[in-house]
């Protein structure tokens, strides 16, 4: 195939010199005289074009959080919205019969509320009123309700319908690791880096508890200011022994993360701004919270 065309002037051009981007066309009269079928006519329309630059809707558009761009549009994924998919949208989720509360903190969208079921998410049971004894010695998932059954109340009030309306359920740490799932799907109990994400977001450890805490307008009430609206409880803990304790001074959430032969933990508590960072006994019964994926 040759390396130049010929004008409507007779002279050859080398293509080498196709640079100015329409000029060569305006001395075509016949591109399909040239080389059978306009091949080159076409090709030079494309180099043109290039040169002068087809402008894609999409090329200036930046989407985030795994929106993608249509037609000079973000189209966001779920969870997201927004011109360009950077506004985080958290819905109210039922789960086994309840709805609960969600709040957007920061990137993440998490419980406004205690987990309370009584399943896991594919509808087995969670095994529950277990006594001290079985308590102790199980290994399996478990959940409980503050002052539930005849077992040892500690301190604060030993009132299970109260309890379990205010405060949601308590949880071994086997009911976290279950693979059956402990939150609903898109959701999952949050691991310690994901704790520690939301802290970080409120402030850091020393103060962000504070903004964690229900307030004292809020319904039930706690000593927080609550300004991330996290609405944290002091729905204490079953211990490894059985015993309830803490309700009204404690609130103990599990993380998703094994530490030795334990567990992390966050835990707040009355008249205190801080959000301790814990490892416990994995046989302890703990608050548990969801975080979206």
């Amino acid at each position: 195939m040759s390396d130049f065309f010929i004008a409507s002037s007779g002279n050859k051009i080398s293509k080498s010199k196709l640079n100015p981007p329409l000029e060569p066309l305006i001395g075509l009269s016949n591109p399909e005289s040239h080389h059978g079928s306009g091949i080159h006519f076409l090709l030079i329309l494309m180099v043109s074009l290039a040169a002068v630059g087809c402008k894609d809707a999409c090329d200036e558009v930046v989407c985030f959080n795994g929106g993608v761009c249509v037609d000079g549009d973000c189209i966001c994924a779920e969870g997201w919205a927004g011109p360009d998919c950077s506004t985080l949208v958290c819905e109210p989720v039922e789960f086994n019969g309840h709805t609960y509360e969600v709040v957007a903190i920061g990137a993440q969208c998490w419980f406004a509320e205690n987990l309370r079921s009584e399943k896991y998410r594919n509808g087995d049971w969670i095994p529950g009123n277990l006594s001290d004894l079985t308590w102790i010695s199980t290994t399996m998932g478990a959940r409980t309700v503050f002052g539930e059954g005849s077992s040892h109340v500690s301190s604060g009030s030993g009132d299970e319908v109260a309890n379990l309306a205010n405060y949601g359920r308590l949880y071994n740490w086997y009911s976290v690791e279950d693979g059956r799932g402990l939150c609903p799907t898109g959701w999952h109990v949050p691991s310690d880096g994901e704790w520690k994400e939301l802290t970080d977001y409120l402030g850091g450890g020393s103060v962000a508890g504070s903004h964690m805490k229900s307030s004292s307008s809020d319904t039930p009430p706690w000593d927080g200011s609550n300004s991330s609206g996290f609405s944290g409880l002091p729905g204490g803990y079953r211990s490894y022994y059985g015993v309830f304790d803490g309700v009204g001074n404690y609130g103990c959430w599990w993380s998703s993360s094994p530490y030795s032969s334990g567990a992390w933990a966050r835990l707040l508590r009355s008249n205190d701004a801080y959000v301790y960072r814990f490892y416990f006994n994995q046989r302890l019964g703990f608050s548990v919270r969801c975080v979206r994926d």
